[in-house]
């Protein structure tokens, strides 16, 4: 029999990878969404994520008697990943949204003439539920809902009205209790924030102070490609109708070496204190900063996981590593700044150079790379990058989202052009000094040098900068907009500076910007910075502003590097051109870039030229 599927809630995270998994398979896939703006979304997501099959789109209304608003004779198979997934509705609202839905789609689902099987997205502190309860009374509602929340309420109540109403109607049901969902095994792309992953931002915060629960406390993870495969293979196996499959790792580590395993991974300090959940459950939500929904889902439970197991291995489905899983998942998250980042435009991703954990914007093997100054980072010159065509933008180590120190910035260094060869290194400020010593270092794969705002080649840097602890105190409790001020004189840009502002408050990234800062203003280091510009073969380009000038030592030196150097002035413009004149600073580069190529052949030695 051919396969047409109807995936309610397709938008959804659950649902989108539904409807890959079915496409993968040559399964004929119809998605029902509220209205045309959320499908447009969902087919430009698909194409993103290569799907092959056009998917057709039908408008779904719970409210409606026919539900949704096309012909849907020909369906097979039914997946219902809709729903709210969210804390603090209302019970009205819960039962609503997970409630009635299952009984609209119930209902619809007895009328279609082919349907073999409706797949149902539970839980596996939901799954289970006695059908004989149905309907609930008003006092079972309220002991339940209050007991364990809106939320999780609902979803009990939504799998005992999905099964007492399917076997009442005649329609065969598959039902699947996924643990918490994570990201996909292969990238961890995921766009979900609730539950882990809300705990996950406070890991790479810095800002947990003890980890909840003990060695027995047990919330278990899958993969979302993984659930989504599962649950395409149920139509077509008459052995897992009307059954239900926990799905979940039995080996995901328990709750806070899952934690701590992450926060080594993340390079951030990990509290060795770790608070039992009944205690938990005693404090104000103000100090444990935990929704009171959540607490239920620390337990030292286990599931019956044997059906899913004994399923996916008839089925030659393998479960992926769970514990590289959670870590690709991570770094996904951490990327995307846990949901702040658009997942749309260049790739954000972490890579490794000298065993430092690296961030950057844009394809590793781009022939143009963008090191940021101080006290920006790499989302502050993503726009210019992305401007300037093939070009990547990465956080220098200790900075931004990177991990690592000032210290290892010259062997990083070295295995970052050793390893990516680009053959244009673009500058700003501090990370001027980093292109130029990469340049020196390695000339052959270095072709030119773009450097903006090289502090080295103008005017000394206010005293001030020079005390690190103050700075450093101050950076750290610096807001968007007074950065902005600070940096370009007004606040319009706090926008733009939001992410670094951020990035100050975490871990040690406003100690290691002080530090550089004050290393600045060494006069030293600008001699032997100014020196090793005489040295360096390549072509270079200097882009200043006019309320930044190069001094006159500075404009001399460059004078002396004859055909091979050239200026820039932008009008109006500071220390941060990127911020306040990104589109022209990405013109003026392009207008002086060479040719993309470079010979990535040749060896090389490491450098040292940055303070320790």
């Amino acid at each position: 029999m051919n396969r047409h599927a109807l995936v309610f809630g397709a938008s959804g995270f659950i649902g989108r990878h539904v409807i890959l998994a079915l496409d993968q398979t040559g399964v004929r896939v119809t998605a029902a969404t509220r209205d045309s703006r959320s499908f447009a979304r969902l087919s430009g997501w698909l194409a993103a994520h290569g799907c092959r099959a056009a998917v057709d789109g039908v408008r779904v209304s719970f409210d409606a008697p026919a539900l949704i608003d096309g012909d849907a004779d020909d369906v097979t198979e039914i997946y219902n990943c809709a729903g709210a997934y969210r804390f603090g509705m209302t019970v009205a609202e819960a039962r609503r949204a997970n409630v009635d839905s299952v009984r609209a789609i119930v209902s619809f689902a007895a009328r279609l003439p082919r349907l073999r099987r409706l797949v149902h997205v539970s839980g596996y502190r939901v799954g289970g539920q006695d059908p004989a309860t149905v309907p609930w009374s008003d006092e079972l509602v309220r002991q339940v809902y209050q007991r364990v929340g809106a939320y999780e309420g609902s979803k009990m109540e939504a799998d005992a009205v999905l099964r007492a109403l399917a076997d009442q109607l005649g329609v065969p049901w598959s039902i699947v209790n996924p643990s918490s969902v994570i990201g996909v095994s292969t990238s961890g792309e995921s766009d979900q924030q609730l539950g882990l992953a809300a705990t996950l931002k406070e890991i790479w915060r810095g800002s947990v102070a003890a980890l909840p629960g003990d060695a027995r406390t047990f919330v278990p993870v899958i993969p979302v490609d993984y659930l989504a495969r599962f649950m395409t293979l149920l139509p077509e196996d008459p052995a897992a109708a009307r059954a239900a499959f926990w799905i979940l790792d039995d080996d995901t580590p328990p709750l806070p070496d899952l934690l701590s395993l992450v926060g080594r991974h993340y390079q951030v300090k990990v509290p060795r204190l770790r608070v039992p959940v009944p205690v938990i459950r005693r404090l104000p939500a103000a100090l444990t900063k935990a929704d009171p929904e959540t607490l239920t889902f620390m337990s030292s439970d286990r599931y019956p996981t044997g059906p899913a197991r004994e399923f996916a291995g008839r089925h030659r489905l393998e479960l992926p590593d769970t514990v590289e899983s959670i870590l690709r998942w991570a770094d996904h998250l951490a990327a995307h700044r846990f949901g702040a980042a658009s997942a749309e435009g260049p790739a954000r991703r972490f890579t490794r150079h000298a065993g430092v954990r690296t961030f950057g914007i844009g394809d590793p093997g781009a022939p143009v790379l963008v090191l940021p100054g101080l006290p920006v980072n790499a989302d502050t010159w993503a726009p210019v990058a992305a401007a300037l065509g093939h070009a990547r933008v990465v956080d220098l180590p200790g900075l931004g989202l990177s991990a690592g120190r000032p210290r290892d910035l010259p062997a990083w260094l070295a295995a970052l052009v050793e390893e990516t060869g680009p053959a244009h290194l673009v500058g700003h400020s501090l990370g001027a000094a980093a292109a130029l010593e990469a340049g020196l270092a390695r000339p052959d794969r270095v072709e030119q040098l773009t450097l903006v705002s090289p502090f080295f080649l103008q005017a000394g840097a206010p005293f001030a900068t020079r005390l690190a602890p103050l700075t450093r105190l101050y950076l750290r409790r610096a807001r968007p907009g007074a950065l902005s001020r600070l940096l370009t004189g007004d606040t319009s840009h706090a926008d733009q500076l939001a992410s670094s502002a951020e990035d100050l408050r975490r871990a040690r990234v406003a100690a290691h910007v002080a530090q550089l800062l004050s290393a600045a203003g060494r006069e030293r280091w600008r001699r032997d910075l100014r020196a090793k510009l005489g040295r360096y073969p390549g072509r270079v380009h200097v882009i200043v502003g006019s309320e930044d000038p190069l001094s006159g030592e500075g404009r001399a030196l460059v004078d002396t590097l004859g055909p091979r150097a050239s200026v820039s002035t932008i009008a109006g413009v500071g220390h941060h051109p990127q911020l306040t004149h990104g589109e022209e600073l990405a013109r003026t580069i392009r207008e002086h870039a060479l040719g993309p190529h470079i010979s990535a052949d040749g060896g090389g030695s490491g450098w040292r030229g940055l303070p320790r």
